[in-house]
């Protein structure tokens, strides 16, 4: 297995896919998306455009759908949903589709679409995504920050640095032996410095620092926790994602 990581969507080849990839958006899509699913959502369908995604989900009954919509940390007038992971109760998304545009994840998601296998990931549902690759040991895996407006983001890269420490213990390899890139050695080098205080680090993260400002305390202390749940969103059209 050879294992890349890509802080940004810009940053991923252009003209070669990996046999499976991994977007990340820790704050907060991805993590939004495993809650979704953990909480019997029926499905997540994503869209990096706000109009496509209206007209698309016209077609289900109010009951059946919820609108997700978020752009620059707050949610879009209209929408149901923001981009917070803790809207998603069992109570508010169970049997429900989770129709999702965000400013970064969902473009993310839309970027690696093509792969044989797409996940989502985020530190809460690390360890699923672990299991997933150690089983399947796909040859090339692409791990793709979604980052801010083509920006590095500390958040996405200490989550894709956590895979990788784990997949090295799951593997019993070296870093040097897993890594298909430089990216690589840095992401776990940022998870082992900060592994005992990611909520610190999300703090210090910008896009952390613009959630607090909007009061997303708890939304920052739940997406700074590591393997809560043991759930795995997976592709099954492109930008549909299900609960494996």
């Amino acid at each position: 297995m050879k294992l890349f990581i890509f802080h940004t969507p810009e940053l991923t080849p252009a003209t070669t896919v990996a046999d499976c990839a991994i977007a990340i958006d820790v704050l907060r899509a991805t993590s939004t998306i495993v809650t979704a699913l953990a909480a019997g959502a029926e499905a997540v369908q994503v869209f990096s455009d706000l109009d496509k995604l209206l007209k698309v989900s016209q077609d289900w009954s109010p009951d059946k759908r919820i609108r997700a919509g978020e752009r620059g940390g707050a949610r879009v007038d209209g929408f149901d949903f923001g981009n917070s992971p803790l809207d998603c109760t069992p109570e508010r998304v169970g049997g429900r589709r989770l129709f999702i545009s965000t400013t970064n994840g969902t473009r993310a998601l839309q970027c690696v679409e093509a792969a044989p296998k797409v996940l989502a990931a985020a530190l809460i549902n690390r360890q699923a995504v672990v299991q997933y690759l150690l089983e399947q040991k796909p040859e090339t895996v692409w791990i793709v920050g979604s980052g801010w407006e083509g920006a590095f983001s500390l958040e996405d890269t200490v989550c894709a640095g956590a895979i990788a420490a784990s997949l090295l213990e799951g593997l019993n390899c070296s870093v040097e032996e897993l890594a298909g890139n430089d990216e690589v050695l840095g992401a776990v080098a940022l998870y082992r410095e900060w592994q005992d205080n990611l909520l610190g680090l999300l703090h210090n993260a910008t896009h952390g620092k613009r959630l607090l400002r909007l009061d997303c305390h708890e939304d920052l202390q739940y997406c700074a926790q590591t393997d809560l749940l043991d759930v795995l969103p997976i592709q099954k059209t492109p930008g549909l994602l299900v609960k494996r």
